[in-house]
């Protein structure tokens, strides 16, 4: 691969693949709020099967390079893409995480920020500013339909918080499952003879 030319796929038929994909995951990314680029990036790297410089990715997605530096930037602070180290290079090269558990836990991760965090909180403040508020009595069904409103919105983010932390539990069980069943080792008894399942310390 040179500096001025990415990596081409030689078939027109799965160039168009490649294409298609890209183009599927910008309106991935699109549909959960993120910029398109993002999404069209992570597809890039993802079906590469070499690391991609910042020029490879211009070339592919069609983005500035400042634009793709700053979305691989938030790419990896997701957790969904690692930067290549290369001896040699001067460019920086990168990858995609191909471990979904991981790319999930770091998008859901995004969710302890504390803009986030306060965003939330404006719903439960709201609510208990609506059943402190002193209104008309004409005003009533209004804030009875403010307090459903808040209500219904403040049920679904607690609900949505229980299921985000059961996830991260989950990967976090995972882990620990596959310690479990890979991390021990055999090891000599005192009578020099190897004991099964005995953990080294």
């Amino acid at each position: 691969m040179t500096e001025s030319e990415p990596v081409l796929t030689a078939s027109p038929d799965l160039e168009s693949v490649r294409r298609d994909f890209i183009e599927g995951m910008s309106r991935v990314a699109a549909f959960w709020g993120l910029p398109k680029a993002m999404g069209a990036i992570y597809g890039a790297l993802y079906l590469s099967p070499e690391p991609l410089s910042l020029d490879d990715l211009v070339a592919y997605v069609g983005v500035t390079k400042g634009a793709v530096s700053t979305n691989v930037r938030h790419l990896a602070r997701l957790g969904m893409v690692r930067e290549e180290v290369r001896l040699g290079e001067r460019r920086d090269f990168y990858s995609a995480e191909g471990d979904f558990w991981k790319v999930v836990k770091g998008v859901l991760r995004e969710r302890e920020k504390a803009e986030f965090d306060r965003a939330l909180s404006t719903v439960r403040q709201c609510l208990d500013a609506v059943g402190a508020a002193d209104h008309a009595p004409e005003e009533t069904s209004l804030a009875l339909h403010y307090q459903e409103r808040l209500g219904q919105m403040q049920g679904f983010f607690s609900s949505l918080d229980t299921l985000v932390a059961t996830v991260m539990r989950l990967d976090d069980l995972r882990h620990a499952s596959l310690l479990g069943l890979f991390g021990k080792r055999v090891v000599p008894a005192g009578d020099g003879n190897p004991r099964e399942g005995s953990e080294e310390r």
